[in-house]
């Protein structure tokens, strides 16, 4: 773990439960499965079973996943992503297998499966433009993912999975991104400022976990945005972070903690929490040696680390780093191994610990 301007006090829940992990003894946590669902952050490989050019199923994406022997898994890293080490952490398996992966079974699908999709959006036309899964097609096989679980583990110990799992939701960089600032005559004309387009996230975003609520989920991390104008692409231009990226992303953030706020007073048996993105990645980018880093403006991939990400990082790309883990990004917008290490070291300390 990278234990940095942390208090070991505060690592002290985590520390537990690895120790009950080690010698063999039942966690406390109660949580039988991780569920996710969102973006290429949080997409394990879904996107390699579906007709997009949104893909990373190709080296030198994975090179660095030693449980995946560095082979290309369709995750966008060079190794594992956050969820992965929140699933070690609570003591599920340390990879959580895509959904749509033909390959994975019940048997691995009961400890948690990820439905997220590289490229989507709380907004459908966001999905739609580089055709990935919307945020309702996950939750559509999230249904039928629910129904395999009852048969597979019987109806009253398939409930207490679904109600007992913790359930991840991470996204909104796209809508913004690859869509409102994107697309000329776009959202952009219904949604005059970003604040107001901001605003019909957060209504996307309060409906969908309604919705997940509605069919048995009980323990939610509503996932909050990054600095996203700190990403290398949007420095490519001025070298410099766009700060009129980052205000938007942590006004629409306080409105989040407001909608989780309203969703834990109405939904009842509910436990939603905000998952802070923003202050762990900035924290890395502000003070990068104290996370090993020496490189958080640039990628790792490819001969500028600005613009390469996709099919424009590949086996093929000149100059891409030797060592990933000095670098946060891997590739022009996407975190290394190291930086997803770092952020849910920091989400398990500051608001997962309460499901341990």
């Amino acid at each position: 773990m990278l234990y940095t301007n942390m208090s070991l006090r505060r690592y002290a829940p985590i520390i537990i439960l690895q120790l009950c992990i080690l010698s063999g003894e039942p966690a406390e946590a109660k949580v039988p499965a991780l569920i996710v669902f969102g973006d290429s952050t949080v997409d394990t490989g879904n996107n390699n079973y579906i007709s997009t050019v949104v893909r990373s199923d190709f080296a030198p994406y994975g090179r660095d996943l030693r449980l995946g022997n560095g082979q290309p898994t369709g995750r966008f890293s060079n190794g594992r992503l956050t969820v992965d080490f929140i699933s070690e952490a609570f003591g599920l398996p340390p990879l959580v297998p895509p959904y749509l992966d033909p390959s994975a079974n019940m048997s691995s699908l009961a400890a948690g499966a990820c439905f997220a999709s590289a490229g989507a959006g709380y907004d459908n036309a966001t999905s739609d433009l580089l055709s990935v899964l919307t945020i309702w097609k996950q939750l559509d096989y999230f249904k039928e993912y629910a129904a395999k679980l009852r048969s597979f583990q019987g109806e009253e110990k398939a409930q207490e999975t679904l109600t007992e799992a913790l359930y991840l939701v991470s996204m909104g960089t796209n809508d913004f991104l690859e869509n409102y600032y994107a697309v000329p005559h776009g959202n952009a004309a219904k949604y005059p400022t970003a604040a107001a387009y901001g605003g019909y996230l957060l209504g996307a975003a309060e409906s969908f976990v309604r919705a997940l609520h509605a069919l048995g989920a009980r323990k939610v991390d509503l996932n909050g945005m990054p600095p996203m104008g700190c990403l290398p692409m949007e420095r490519a231009l001025g070298g410099a972070c766009t700060e009129e990226y980052n205000a938007v992303a942590e006004e629409y953030n306080v409105g989040l903690r407001a909608v989780i706020g309203r969703l834990n007073g109405e939904l009842s048996g509910a436990r939603i929490v905000y998952g802070d993105v923003y202050g762990p990645v900035s924290d890395a980018l502000g003070h990068p040696g104290s996370y090993g880093l020496e490189n958080v403006e640039a990628g790792c991939c490819g001969a500028t680390g600005r613009f390469e990400m996709g099919y424009l990082c590949n086996a093929r790309s000149p100059l891409t780093c030797a060592d990933a883990g000095k670098f946060a990004f891997w590739d022009a917008i996407h975190a290394t191994e190291r930086l997803h290490h770092a952020l849910a070291d920091a989400k398990m300390n500051t608001t997962l610990h309460v499901f341990l």
